[in-house]
């Protein structure tokens, strides 16, 4: 029987079981289907999602305005210049109102702490669009990427390369989910947090996912059926450029670290790219690479999302 995923929250991966995660997984892959076939799915007319924007970003904001313009709903964009999140109004009492106006909240910010105030506050479901800790929907749809280039997902090698940071972790626990193997290799003093990985190795050892951590980038891709990468300089570490563009040198995802990997792997990157940095044009636009097909993804994985939690 299919998850009754209607009301709930999505904070962190952790808060959904693999049977949830691909129901999410499925529902996206259906509601693509539909929008290539030209099928309509109003699952939401007249619901609106409130979108909340501590942080801004292209991806994360078409994409969720579009999705739910496309469920038959509406979008609200609130920048911290339209709030006072936490400021001038408690988080509490922000999510107690909003509650009252509309359906859903989406919200991207900086502390992880913010989500998980909005939800314990909130009436209506809560969905992470970003934080400092995890970043949920976008590693749900690198799943969906996964699954559509590979045919499967349980038993792959994911190799994540560069900074222990939000991305990071929100793979690690999905991966172990749904019973993909999930590699870090990361500079010295950029792991990533401990926690989540203590808590995605709990949750491998129900699927058979191994979780590996290390600081050797070779090491990292040896094998890897999917090479994954992201910024070295994230949203509010601008200070750190300079310093971290020396230290993750070497953790390049270029044509030589490609090569080690399987002949048949695939790249990604969550975007935005800083060419030349963290990943070379080469590597970007050559034929290993499914990164607008990533992006895309974010799309329709979103959409599933919407139309399970904001349910009518």
């Amino acid at each position: 029987m299919p998850v009754n995923l209607k009301g709930t929250h999505l904070v962190s991966i952790a808060d959904l079981n693999r049977e949830a995660l691909e129901h999410i997984l499925q529902t996206a892959i259906d509601l693509k289907s539909q929008l290539k076939g030209g099928v309509g799915h109003a699952r939401l007319p007249g619901k609106v999602l409130a979108m909340i924007f501590e942080k801004p970003s292209t991806r994360t904001r078409i994409s969720f305005e579009t999705g739910i313009l496309q469920l038959g709903g509406h979008g609200l964009y609130l920048s911290s210049r339209d709030l006072q999140l936490g400021r001038g109004e408690s988080i509490a009492d922000t999510a107690r109102v909003l509650s009252r106006y509309v359906n859903g909240v989406m919200a991207r910010v900086f502390k992880h702490q913010t989500i998980v105030d909005l939800a314990a506050h909130g009436s209506v479901p809560v969905i992470n669009g970003l934080c400092d800790e995890e970043h949920p929907c976008q590693a749900l749809g690198d799943l969906l990427t996964v699954q559509e280039h590979k045919g499967k997902v349980e038993g792959l090698h994911m190799a994540y390369v560069g900074d222990g940071n939000n991305v990071a972790h929100s793979l690690m626990l999905a991966g172990a989910l749904v019973g993909m193997h999930v590699t870090v290799a990361h500079p010295p003093g950029y792991a990533p947090m401990q926690k989540y990985v203590d808590q995605a190795r709990a949750l491998g050892k129900e699927t058979g996912a191994r979780i590996h951590v290390t600081e050797d980038p070779a090491e990292g891709v040896r094998g890897a059926d999917v090479i994954y990468t992201d910024v070295w300089t994230s949203m509010g570490q601008e200070g750190e450029e300079e310093a971290r563009g020396k230290v993750f040198a070497p953790f390049q995802i270029n044509q030589r670290l490609v090569s080690r990997a399987n002949e048949d792997a695939i790249v990604m990157h969550c975007l935005p790219a800083h060419r030349g940095e963290e990943i070379t044009d080469e590597v970007m636009d050559g034929p290993q690479s499914v990164v607008f097909d990533q992006a895309e993804n974010r799309l329709h994985v979103q959409k599933s999302i919407m139309a399970l939690l904001m349910a009518q």
